[in-house]
């Protein structure tokens, strides 16, 4: 069992930038892949950001390559969002998961989620 706890959503304003962190607990963390999607409303939930349990292969998807990075601290069970130049089309709640799979991009493989944190960027 993984518990995934997200935190540091909020209000920014467009080309702003907001760290997101997912604290997990249970002793296997350090086995899984951990990954970030978001939903904006009215859409389907997507893919944005997946890094390996070992930090050796990261994936993003093409709308924040560049702007997003993807990190893992084993030591503390957190994993990270950092998103930088912020835009509108950004706004989602954007949740952590963790999947028993090398490094992917699809929802579908992640078995454990968190339940979310809002991220706002005006114009």
């Amino acid at each position: 069992q993984v518990q995934l706890v997200e935190a540091g959503g909020g209000l920014v304003q467009a080309g702003g930038s907001l760290r997101l962190s997912c604290a997990a607990s249970g002793r296997t963390f350090t086995s899984y892949t951990m990954g970030w999607f978001r939903q904006a409303p009215g859409k389907e939930r997507e893919f944005v950001a997946t890094v390996s349990w070992s930090a050796g292969s990261t994936y993003y998807a093409g709308s924040v390559k560049g702007r997003f990075t993807i990190s893992r601290d084993n030591a503390k069970n957190t994993v990270y969002l950092q998103m930088n130049s912020l835009k509108p089309e950004d706004t989602a709640i954007y949740y952590c998961a963790a999947s028993k799979f090398d490094a992917t991009r699809y929802v579908g493989a992640y078995e454990y989620w968190g339940q979310g944190t809002q991220v706002t960027v005006s114009s």
